[in-house]
């Protein structure tokens, strides 16, 4: 159903989504992290200001984010945990259990594949692919090892939504191609090379080597 000001779910008016800005897109996995945990806790209703003490966010700026998608809480008394969760999840697209495939099966692939939180907000490991004959068979969390040369099909019967590459960076460009060919339209990249994608793909990287040369360089500023 429609209002003067966007869709009306729930009683709750939730806002075009247009327009938003990347940062405030940025913050909506912690708050919807935080809520959960908050959740886990036994805590029904919170205030903008003990939600942004634990986020390190204003309440100004945890209401103008939240305002930017509809009326959420009550004034004078907060929000209500279970629904927030609900509709900053809806926002995020996490209700719509996504399918995913791993491409390599080292270390990191491994660990990725056994993590088990995946599924509890909505994200579905359902393939996990390597060129390892040693390894193809295996299964890790319940989800046998393929052959990269069945990507192209297990893809389409699987309904893949999401690739995480995590293989070394002189193979992640072509594998990227294929992965975008097969139709898959989102990756998460761990290689640590720049991938190139159509405009219609969202990219995501992830450098690790990145992460700690800045940790290094801060901690070298302040050791004498």
């Amino acid at each position: 159903m429609f209002g003067r000001n966007g869709i009306i779910a729930g009683g709750t008016i939730v806002k075009d989504h247009s327009g938003i800005s990347k940062a405030t897109i940025d913050r909506l996995p912690v708050y919807f992290r935080t809520l959960r945990q908050i959740q886990q806790e036994g805590i029904e209703i919170i205030s903008s200001e003990e939600l942004g003490h634990r986020i390190g966010v204003t309440p100004e700026q945890i209401r103008k984010d939240l305002a930017s998608f509809g009326e959420f809480g009550k004034k004078g008394v907060g929000y209500f945990v279970r629904e927030l969760i609900r509709h900053v999840g809806g926002i995020l697209g996490l209700h719509r259990n996504w399918n995913i495939a791993i491409f390599g099966v080292g270390h990191l692939g491994w660990a990725l594949a056994n993590y088990h939180n995946f599924g509890t907000i909505g994200f579905n490991v359902v393939a996990v692919f390597d060129v390892d004959p040693a390894k193809i068979g295996q299964v890790i969390n319940g989800v046998e090892i393929d052959s990269v040369d069945m990507l192209e099909q297990i893809v389409k019967d699987r309904d893949i939504h999401i690739g995480i590459i995590t293989v070394p960076a002189q193979y992640a460009q072509s594998l990227a191609d294929r992965i975008v060919a097969a139709g898959i339209k989102g990756i998460w990249n761990f290689a640590p090379v720049r991938l190139t994608v159509p405009d219609n793909i969202h990219l995501v990287s992830e450098d690790l080597s990145v992460g700690l040369a800045s940790i290094s360089y801060y901690l070298s500023k302040n050791t004498n």
